[in-house]
């Protein structure tokens, strides 16, 4: 079980804002703390809240990283420190390191590997309509096959970094960063499209 998954057994949503001074009315409701609020609009369930105000949500590892403005590492950190949980099963050196302690270097992070998605995806999109085969016996073009193979995948990363929560969208971003995996998707992307803008057909979507 990783540090967040112990966490989140562990310590409700509910009591994780009590016990960092939110004051929660018996139906769970409560002033939100990350936007000016007069009347109770944040909803605290056992396992995620959401703010019908401005629209923050998440679980109680996110809580606690907004409030504190931590990384969720941090904050999971903070929540077994002050919760008396042990925070290395089983040992340190299995926890997962931060790569970005800093929330802004992961914002940033995040946003290049969405854009960078996002233009691959639209690349797949007109390749898909592009280069079908016009009659069933044709050749497949190769674009076309990757295009099917792909689609689902892209799309499906994308949409995590467009509203999963914190810990999908880091778990994402840093797989993507790996290796340099992002930087090669945004190099290949504007190779290929520079090839079809050669040939004289500019992508649909480009």
């Amino acid at each position: 079980m990783t540090i967040y998954e112990t966490i989140k057994a562990a310590i409700s949503v509910k009591q994780a804002a009590e016990h960092y001074g939110l004051k929660v009315s018996h139906n769970g409701m409560a002033c939100c703390p990350f936007h000016n609020d007069r009347h109770p609009s944040l909803k605290l369930n056992e396992d995620y809240f959401f703010c019908f105000g401005c629209g923050a949500k998440g679980d109680v590892i996110d809580l606690v990283a907004r409030l504190f403005n931590l990384s969720n590492y941090e904050a999971a950190q903070k929540l077994a420190s002050d919760f008396g949980l042990d925070p290395k099963p089983p040992t340190a050196a299995a926890l997962p390191k931060p790569k970005h302690p800093c929330i802004r270097q992961f914002r940033e992070d995040e946003m290049l590997c969405f854009r960078v998605l996002t233009d691959y995806l639209h690349l797949l999109e007109d390749w898909k309509v592009r280069y079908a085969p016009k009659t069933p016996d044709a050749a497949l073009d190769d674009r076309f096959v990757e295009a099917c193979q792909m689609l689902d995948y892209i799309e499906y990363l994308a949409d995590i970094l467009t509203v999963g929560n914190l810990e999908d969208r880091v778990s994402v971003v840093d797989e993507l960063m790996k290796e340099g995996k992002i930087a090669f998707l945004q190099e290949y992307t504007a190779r290929k499209k520079k090839e079809v803008a050669h040939h004289g057909e500019e992508p649909e979507n480009a």
